[in-house]
């Protein structure tokens, strides 16, 4: 496996596989795929990175990276549908870690995504905070 860093030319693949992150967590993100667009682009000219993770000459995942808060903040990380279950995530994970050259990275995890959070304990993380919202 590879990481390749991304560019602007990229944002039309980051913005599918954003919907299918939104989807798989279960998010309540309403946005569309050209919002998606949008929003990504924002975030590759601001204060992110965004990542792909290559299996040969295919595209299996990417994760998104903010540059500009200690430690580094992991705001997504997705492994497609079809390439779950075949530890490409644990490898992804690490391969990031080594290319940024890091040792502590924070993550979100939404409560009700059980398998992400299974995953993420397995890589090694702790829950530090619960971050909540009230809305009325």
């Amino acid at each position: 496996m590879e990481i390749k860093k991304c560019t602007l030319e990229d944002v039309p693949q980051l913005a599918l596989f954003n919907k299918q992150l939104i989807e798989d967590e279960k998010s309540n993100n309403p946005m569309s795929i050209e919002e998606l667009e949008e929003r990504m682009t924002g975030f590759l000219q601001t204060e992110y990175d965004a990542y792909y993770f290559m299996h040969e000459e295919d595209v299996i995942g990417y994760a998104l990276v903010k540059h500009t808060c200690t430690p580094l903040y992991l705001r997504q990380f997705l492994i497609a549908r079809e390439y779950r279950q075949k530890h490409y995530g644990t490898e992804a994970f690490r391969l990031l870690l080594n290319y940024l050259g890091v040792d502590r990275l924070d993550i979100e995890v939404l409560p009700w995504n059980e398998a992400g959070m299974r995953f993420w304990e397995s890589c090694g993380f702790k829950e530090i905070s619960r971050y909540m919202r009230f809305e009325k």
